[in-house]
């Protein structure tokens, strides 16, 4: 696939409004009204706590999963805070992503970070 056509969100935010209105509205609808083919949401930081903790959220994460987006999280922060297991019972891969990450930001890839 190239570039052009896939999306990473890298989504670092804590706060459920921003979650709500901004990375689950855009991806879902980009998704829906195929504006990109490939999506990944790379979640990372403090958005790990809310994704781990927030059932709201992880609903929208799993609606998220099923309209065709990649989501990921970073394992450093999901071990840190405890929250592996319940990511990966959502079926969120956890992984880390230090070297993956810099790939894309030497890649002429999209990315937004929120």
């Amino acid at each position: 696939m190239e570039s052009q056509d896939k999306l990473f969100i890298l989504w670092t935010s804590g706060e459920k409004l921003t979650f709500d209105e901004m990375v689950f509205m855009y991806a879902y609808n980009s998704m829906k009204h195929q504006w990109w083919k490939e999506i990944t949401l790379i979640i990372w930081g403090a958005a790990t706590d809310l994704a781990g903790k927030d059932t709201s959220v992880q609903h929208k994460l799993k609606k998220m999963h099923d309209a065709g987006i990649e989501i990921t999280a970073c394992k450093a922060c999901a071990d840190d805070l405890k929250y592996t297991e319940t990511l990966e019972k959502l079926g969120i891969e956890v992984k880390y992503w230090g070297t993956p990450l810099t790939e894309v930001l030497k890649s002429d890839a999209k990315l937004i970070t929120i």
